[in-house]
């Protein structure tokens, strides 16, 4: 049972007293005629068409943001998913017993229906000059409310009425409620979205589902998490990649096909990490990872220009650190073995084993401890997260991977153990990953053969063999380009949030005591 505060105990009778007077504080029933928006919209046409001289009648809805009681009058503002608006309460048009019933039962918090006529006041505010209304919905519960603090020099600066991150992820609600700016966070994720399917519509794609439980994970390098199907009595995975799925697909003849959904991921939780999260992933029939890497420049140009009207943006990675960052292409190009001989100091390909990579890396950097048990790949990553990837601020391809941690792509000609694969990072953080992909089901076989024979049997990035994906490979798949990128972290970059909670409306916590 909920432990009610002082002030939710006054809610609470008020709520009783209600009912027994007759009045249903929770009606079933609600009307509302104008948003605040249309309602402002409205007066602005009347104003200017002067042969309109009729009064607008209107009925609003919204919660109760403020109130300022003046005797036989009172004002309140009313906010709504469209924005905020003024009602004018008056004794000439409710009598005074329905003006002492709004002071006695409405509180800052509640829903209200009122219906009147439109006007504007002396300073030309859009109000609502009330002759009816009615509790929608009340509430228990005091919204949290911005605070004002007196600095020595007499200046006053207005907090949010909600700030503490990890309180404000948890009541996500409250959150929205109080903080315009959060709701304008998502909804500029949602027109990100809908712009990325706009393109790729555009572009041919279509737009398919795969499962979401599947009897093997694949398709990336990741813990999945496991449960049980009952009535098939086997363990399921839920899925940390759409890849194996989408590629059967083009054995099918569906040469463009994409998906825009939620992957799972048993993995730590950072500010570019959830475990649970919205993914995009995309597979082009008779591309490359260079046409994969055109495709989306266009692409995430077009979500620049279609949502935000620009492709300059600022992005503050933390408090003392602040970027301006420019997503025009072309992008920069960095092949990974010069990037990262230029900040190590290391040739990868001076050093084909893991053992000599190893060496390589303890003897130049005493400093750096990596796993001496990895592979080469492992290593090789190692050396791109501590030296090259913190450089690569304005967006950037960084091409050409290690064969052994990337298994589902194409090998580069005349190089046997790198791979066609490009990773995008922007302000030091990966956003995307392509390949050019594998379409040699002899070759892909042996490489699921290979990481179950090099890799430890607790490692996260084994991936199993599936036979049922070999099948479809053998009925000849054409070549093609795959792209996999996370929503949240795209959307992070372009509205100026530093960590994936902040756009993601319920991301996962630890649980609360």
């Amino acid at each position: 049972m909920a432990d009610y505060t002082s002030l939710e105990q006054i809610r609470l009778q008020k709520i009783a007293d209600l009912r027994a007077a007759g009045v249903e504080p929770y009606p079933t029933r609600a009307e509302r005629t104008h948003t605040s928006a249309q309602a402002v919209a409205a007066l602005d046409a009347v104003a200017k068409d002067s042969q309109v001289t009729e009064q607008i009648s209107a009925t609003l809805a919204g919660r109760i943001r403020a109130t300022r009681p003046m005797g036989k009058l009172t004002f309140a503002h009313i906010e709504d998913g469209a924005g905020k608006i003024q009602l004018f309460l008056r004794v000439n048009e409710l009598g005074p017993e329905k003006m002492e019933f709004f002071s006695k039962f409405f509180d800052i918090g509640d829903f209200i229906q009122a219906s009147g006529t439109l006007m504007r006041t002396k300073t030309g505010e859009a109000t609502l000059l009330v002759r009816e209304y009615k509790m929608l919905a009340k509430a228990v519960s005091p919204l949290p409310a911005a605070k004002d603090e007196t600095l020595e020099d007499g200046s006053v600066v207005r907090h949010a009425a909600l700030e503490d991150p990890e309180l404000r992820a948890r009541r996500r609600y409250a959150d929205l409620a109080v903080n315009p700016h959060i709701r304008e966070n998502f909804r500029k994720r949602a027109a990100i979205t809908k712009a990325i399917r706009a393109f790729l519509d555009a572009n041919d794609f279509l737009e398919v589902e795969t499962p979401i439980l599947q009897p093997l994970y694949g398709g990336a390098a990741a813990r999945p998490f496991t449960t049980h199907h009952n009535e098939l009595n086997q363990d399921m995975y839920l899925r940390i990649s759409f890849e194996l799925y989408l590629k059967r697909l083009l054995v099918g003849n569906l040469e463009r096909v994409y998906e825009i959904g939620r992957d799972f991921r048993n993995e730590g939780v950072s500010f570019k990490h959830n475990p649970e999260f919205t993914q995009l992933e995309f597979y082009a029939a008779y591309f490359d990872y260079q046409k994969v890497m055109e495709l989306t420049e266009a692409m995430i140009g077009y979500v620049c220009d279609t949502v935000f009207g620009t492709r300059e943006f600022a992005f503050d990675k933390d408090e003392n650190t602040h970027y301006e960052l420019d997503f025009s292409a072309p992008w920069q190009r960095i092949e990974m073995r010069q990037g990262i001989l230029a900040t190590s100091g290391i040739d990868i390909a001076e050093h084909p084993t893991a053992e000599s990579l190893f060496q390589a890396i303890v003897t130049r950097h005493p400093d750096k401890k990596p796993d001496p048990h990895i592979t080469r790949g492992k290593l090789i990553d190692f050396l791109l997260g501590e030296f090259l990837e913190p450089t690569l601020i304005q967006p950037t391809f960084l091409y050409d991977y290690p064969r052994d941690i990337s298994p589902l792509a194409k090998p580069k000609p005349g190089d046997p153990l790198t791979v066609e694969r490009f990773e995008g990072y922007v302000a030091g953080f990966e956003l995307c990953n392509a390949f050019t992909e594998l379409n040699d089901p002899l070759d892909q076989e042996q490489r699921f053969l290979d990481m179950q024979s090099d890799y430890r049997d607790d490692e996260e990035e084994k991936n199993p063999l599936d036979e049922d994906y070999l099948r479809a490979m053998r009925y000849g798949m054409p070549p093609n380009g795959g792209f996999g990128m996370g929503m949240e972290r795209l959307t992070m970059l372009l509205t100026n949030n530093r960590t994936i909670r902040e756009v993601m409306l319920f991301p996962a916590l630890r649980k609360e005591d």
